[in-house]
């Protein structure tokens, strides 16, 4: 079912010629993590997250809001497309909780530092592995422990 929420918001945001930036698990999958998927994360830039909820609106399940939560500090809007979970943050002023200093830092989206990698039948622009592993890193959940510890195996 990932296949088909991924090509429905891969299809929403290329139809609109939106840029986006894979993060998360399904970004750690490409960089050699088996797990399975909870969910898709994704970033748009600032000036077209509202152009974003607007055209998914049928398959919003959490509205667009400031959240503050599992060590993530944005604005993000969550879809349910074929039962899976699709969160799209605003990339304006995202900050994550850096566990080992106890405090919030900034999360930097750049769109233009992107590898290319087929997954989900789809050619997806992934957050660098770099990147990735930093802010994984920082946040240090269970989840983001295992994700960097696969990353690192398959390098």
């Amino acid at each position: 079912m990932h296949h088909l929420a991924a090509q429905w918001i891969v299809g929403l945001l290329r139809d609109r010629n939106i840029p986006f930036l894979i993060c998360g698990g399904l970004a750690a999958k490409g960089y050699g993590s088996e797990r399975d998927l909870n969910d898709i994360d994704l970033f748009v830039p600032g000036e077209h997250f509202s152009s974003v909820v607007q055209a998914g609106q049928e398959f919003v399940s959490k509205a667009a809001a400031h959240r503050q939560e599992e060590g993530w500090d944005l604005t993000y809007v969550q879809f349910k497309y074929e039962g899976i979970k699709v969160e799209v943050g605003n990339a304006d002023g995202p900050r994550i909780f850096d566990a080992g200093n106890e405090n919030w830092v900034p999360l930097y989206i750049d769109f233009s530092r992107y590898a290319t990698m087929h997954l989900l039948g789809l050619e997806l622009p992934l957050m660098l592995k770099d990147d990735l592993v930093r802010y994984k890193s920082a946040l240090s959940r269970l989840v983001d422990i295992e994700d960097i510890r696969a990353i690192r195996e398959s390098a």
